[in-house]
C-alpha cells in the first residue's frame, strides 16, 4: 500500500460552519447550479480517469479495466442518468385533496437538507464517495466527503481534485482516520450517509441521535447464494465465481455463500473450479484483473478462514503481496469459523441443506442479508423466497448486478442497513418532501 500524508488537519467545526453559511445563501437550489456540479463531477471522472484507475491499483490492486468499470464507468453511468432525470424528479408533485379542503390547490416540492456529511469506505473507495455524493449534490445539499484512510491514494485524488471541479464552498473533502471522523461525527449534520461495517455503522447512528440526525447506513453481511435442483450448474458457477470474485471478493454484496440444496453441493464444484480458472486462468496471481486484499490485517482475518473446509480450488496466499487466491471450500459445517461473519474476501463456502425448507429456515434464523441470490427453474421456488425472506434485494440468476439498474433502490435491511439510493432513490435519501397546500380566503 502506498504511503500518503493526508491534508493538514482541518477543523472540522469551521469545514461545516463555512459550508452551512454558504448554504444559507441559497445558491445551491437552484437547478442551474446543481446542474452544473455534476457535469463538473463527470468532467473531472472523464479528464483524469487514468488518474483515477491508477490510485486503485496502488490501493486494492485493481486492474484498469475492473477499475473504470466498478468505479469510474459506475460513478459516470449515475451522474447521467440523473441529469437526465432531473428536472422531473425536481418538479414539484400535484397532490389531491378531500373534498371538504376545496377551493384549494396542493402539491409536494423536494427542498435540500443542508449540509451533509458521506463517509466512504476502502473497498470501492471512489464510487462509494462519488455515487453519494451525486445524490446529494442533484439534491441541492453541501456536502463534506471523508474518504477511507486506508484507500491512501484514491483518497488523496479526491482531495485534490474535488477541489478543482467543485464549488469549494459546497463541497469538502476531510481526510485522516479515527480523530478527523470522531471530529466531523460531533458536528451538527443534516444528513450522514455512511457506507462500511455494522460496528461503526453503531458508532456514527449514536453521534446522529445526539443531533437528531437522520442517517444512511449502507452495511453489508453474508448474502447467500440459493443453489436449487435442476439449475444449469456450468452457467450458474460462472456468473457466481464473477460476482464472488470481483475486487477479490471485497464487495459488500458479493455472494458469501452457497446454500446448495441437494445434490447440487457436490455437483457444481467442478464447475466452480472451471469458473475460477475461466475468470483468472490457472495462475491467478499473474492476472493483471484480479486484485489483493487491502492490507495485512485483513489478510491474515481471511486466511485464517481457509481450514473451515476442503478446497475445490485455490487456497495459495502469499502475505508479502496480500495475495489470496480464489477460493472455493466444500463440506463447510454451518458452525465453521468462516460461517460466523461478514467474509469480505475471495473465499466461498458451500454449505449444503436437504431442501428448499431448509435453506429458507437458515436464511431466516440469520441476519437479514444485504442481497440474497438464487439460481432455479422453479417459479414456485422464487416467489418462496420473495414471500418468505427478507433481505435488502433479491435476485435471480445473476449476483451483484442489481446495483448497477440506477431505478432499483439500493440498500440494505436490519443488520444490513437502513436507507436507500440511486437514481432518484438518492434525491429523496438527500431531500425533504415538503408539503405545500394553498386555500383561498375567499
Amino acid at each position: 500500500m502506498a504511503s500518503h500524508t493526508p491534508t493538514p488537519n482541518q477543523d472540522a467545526g469551521a469545514v461545516v460552519d463555512r459550508l452551512r453559511s454558504n448554504f444559507a445563501t441559497h445558491r445551491t437550489t437552484s437547478t442551474a447550479w446543481r446542474r452544473g456540479q455534476l457535469e463538473a463531477l463527470r468532467a473531472l471522472l472523464t479528464d483524469h480517469s487514468d488518474d483515477l484507475t491508477a490510485a486503485l491499483g496502488t490501493d486494492l490492486g485493481k486492474g484498469p479495466k475492473e477499475a473504470y468499470r466498478t468505479e469510474v464507468g459506475f460513478t459516470l453511468n449515475e451522474i447521467d442518468h440523473t441529469l437526465a432525470h432531473l428536472d422531473t424528479w425536481l418538479a414539484a408533485r400535484p397532490a389531491d385533496l378531500p373534498e371538504r379542503l376545496l377551493p384549494a390547490e396542493a402539491h409536494v416540492v423536494r427542498e435540500p437538507l443542508g449540509v451533509v456529511l458521506v463517509i466512504a469506505p476502502w473497498n470501492y473507495p471512489l464510487q462509494l464517495a462519488l455515487a453519494p455524493l451525486v445524490g446529494a449534490l442533484a439534491a441541492g445539499n453541501c456536502a463534506v466527503v471523508k474518504p477511507s484512510e486506508l484507500a491512501p491514494a484514491t483518497s488523496a485524488a479526491l482531495a485534490r481534485l474535488l477541489p478543482q471541479y467543485l464549488d469549494q464552498d459546497a463541497v469538502a473533502v476531510v481526510e485522516g482516520a479515527i480523530p478527523e471522523t470522531t471530529a466531523l461525527l460531533e458536528q451538527r449534520f443534516d444528513h450522514i450517509f455512511y457506507t462500511g461495517n455494522g460496528t461503526v455503522g453503531r458508532i456514527v447512528m449514536t453521534a446522529a441521535a445526539r443531533h437528531l440526525t437522520p442517517v444512511t447506513l449502507e452495511l453489508g453481511g453474508k448474502s447467500p447464494v440459493v443453489l436449487d435442483l435442476g439449475t444449469d450448474l456450468a452457467a450458474a458457477a460462472q456468473r457466481i465465481a464473477t460476482g464472488k470474485f470481483l475486487n477479490a471478493g471485497q464487495t459488500c454484496v458479493a455472494p458469501d455463500y452457497v446454500l446448495a440444496i441437494g445434490d447440487t453441493a457436490q455437483a457444481v464444484e467442478p464447475h466452480l473450479a472451471e469458473a475460477v480458472r475461466t475468470a483468472y486462468g490457472s495462475d491467478p496471481a499473474v492476472t493483471e484483473e484480479y486484485g489483493r486484499i487491502v492490507n495485512e490485517r485483513h489478510f491474515d482475518r481471511l486466511t485464517a478462514l481457509l481450514d473451515s473446509g476442503r478446497a475445490v480450488v485455490g487456497g495459495t496466499h502469499d502475505r508479502a503481496t496480500r495475495y489470496l487466491a480464489p477460493t472455493v471450500l466444500a463440506e463447510v459445517s454451518p458452525d465453521a469459523p468462516v460461517m460466523q461473519e461478514e467474509i469480505f474476501g475471495p473465499i466461498l463456502p458451500i454449505v449444503s441443506v436437504p431442501d428448499l425448507d431448509a435453506a429458507i429456515a437458515f436464511i431466516n434464523a440469520r441476519d437479514k442479508p444485504l442481497a440474497l441470490y438464487a439460481f432455479t427453474p422453479s417459479d414456485d421456488t422464487k416467489h418462496r423466497l420473495l414471500t418468505e425472506t427478507s433481505s435488502g434485494a433479491l435476485t435471480f440468476g445473476l449476483p451483484v448486478a442489481h446495483l448497477t439498474a440506477p431505478d432499483l433502490p439500493f440498500g440494505g435491511v436490519g443488520e444490513s442497513g437502513m436507507g436507500r439510493y440511486h437514481g432518484e432513490y438518492s434525491i429523496d435519501t438527500f431531500s425533504h418532501s415538503k408539503a405545500v397546500l394553498d386555500k383561498p380566503l375567499a
